[in-house]
């Protein structure tokens, strides 16, 4: 019997779905409790290492450039060796955590920040493969949706985390590097029957045609512009909320709320697949791009922080899904070429907003660089939609 001959004839065994619990919490650790949690403990970093907002905002700019080469590289090898992807996922993001938690040096800080994020670039094409050969076809779906879910609750675990150690930001770290060892050892140790069975020789990469590339103009130049926007929050959402009054304990809830926003993509994820993917981005980027605005000048309000926060952990969630249906509806042969792609570009634009936005704040203050920000996210929401449209009412 043929490796694909037995994969078709397995069932969701307690195993499998061991392995499912496992690459969640991969997902939830390099996402959520590490490339995330950068800007939740930026103003305890920024206070003892002494370095400014717009310092943090290029070392965050570098976390994102690394973030998209380590998916590319992804994008290049996932099929052939997904369990060295994992690997290296778990090396390199808990290996970078503890690092930022022991170092007292600002340049071992800064490499140990930007190499951190190589984990969540390695670990969703790595485990995209894995899931793939271990799961029979009716439950492949539903296995890859629980596992890319694990953004969601890695961000509350993350604010539950710092709330319960503050100010003790370096403990969070180390809790984060061994969370990763922990969850990266149980994927290889679990998908390792997979291993063997996996045939090895592919064709070679194929770029897509220059017609792909142009029918995807407008979903490539929405994506760049809503990670631009999306970096205001990500990256200054806490520092933010602090400067303007609100507490230590308000600030931290607030995260968590921003997961529990992504969380609930889970609940509100069978009535937005009936939107066509062009209004489902629309639908979530600018209620994104509200909530980045609304953030910009909070007054540190407890209730307006969370609950613009929670929107926007909707929408950002929501807004990822949304570029993949986009791009499978274009061309969904080629669903996972676009995937990449897009979500490359979607990092570069988030690079380019973290350092922007951290200028920004450093000489007009939030209210003005979070309105930019927001501005960049509407305008993607509203590119994205309207080109999309013009495109299939002409065809």
């Amino acid at each position: 019997m043929s490796a694909q001959q037995r994969t078709r004839s397995r069932r969701a065994t307690p195993q499998m779905w061991a392995l499912v619990v496992a690459g969640t919490a991969v997902i939830a650790a390099t996402y959520g409790l590490v490339r995330l949690a950068f800007g939740l403990h930026l103003p305890e970093m920024s206070r003892e290492f002494g370095l400014g907002i717009a310092t943090l905002g290029l070392i965050s700019a570098g976390a994102s450039v690394v973030y998209g080469l380590a998916a590319c590289a992804g994008f290049l090898v996932g099929d052939r060796f997904p369990r060295a992807l994992v690997l290296a996922a778990g090396l390199t993001a808990g290996g970078g955590s503890i690092g930022i938690a022991l170092t007292h040096d600002v340049g071992i800080f800064s490499a140990c920040a930007i190499v951190s994020s190589a984990g969540a670039g390695c670990a969703s094409p790595g485990l995209v493969r894995i899931i793939h050969r271990a799961a029979s076809p009716g439950d492949r779906a539903t296995m890859q949706s629980v596992v890319n879910a694990g953004t969601g609750p890695g961000l509350v675990a993350a604010g539950c985390i710092a709330w319960s150690l503050a100010p003790d930001w370096r403990l969070a770290w180390v809790i984060a590097g061994g969370v990763t060892a922990l969850a990266t050892i149980a994927v290889l140790w679990l998908g390792r029957e997979q291993a063997s069975e996996a045939v090895e020789a592919r064709s070679a990469l194929r770029l897509p045609p220059a017609a792909w590339w142009a029918s995807h103009r407008a979903a490539l130049l929405a994506a760049a512009a809503f990670g631009f926007g999306a970096a205001a929050v990500w990256n200054y959402g806490r520092t933010a909320l602090i400067d303007a009054g609100a507490s230590a304990g308000v600030s931290l809830l607030a995260w968590v709320l921003l997961g529990v926003g992504g969380t609930a993509v889970i609940l509100t994820a069978p009535l937005v697949r009936r939107l066509r993917p062009r209004s489902l981005w629309a639908v979530s980027t600018i209620p994104a791009a509200v909530s980045t605005a609304a953030l910009g000048v909070s007054s540190g309000s407890p209730l307006l922080a969370g609950a613009v926060c929670a929107v926007f952990g909707w929408g950002y969630v929501t807004a990822t899904g949304a570029l993949i249906e986009w791009t499978t509806q274009i061309d969904g042969s080629r669903a996972a070429t676009g995937t990449a792609v897009l979500f490359v570009v979607f990092m570069i634009g988030q690079a380019a907003g973290a350092a922007v936005v951290g200028a920004l704040v450093a000489e007009a203050g939030y209210p003005a660089s979070f309105g930019v920000a927001a501005a960049a996210a509407c305008a993607a929401g509203v590119l994205g939609y309207e080109r999309q449209a013009r495109r299939v009412r002409t065809r």
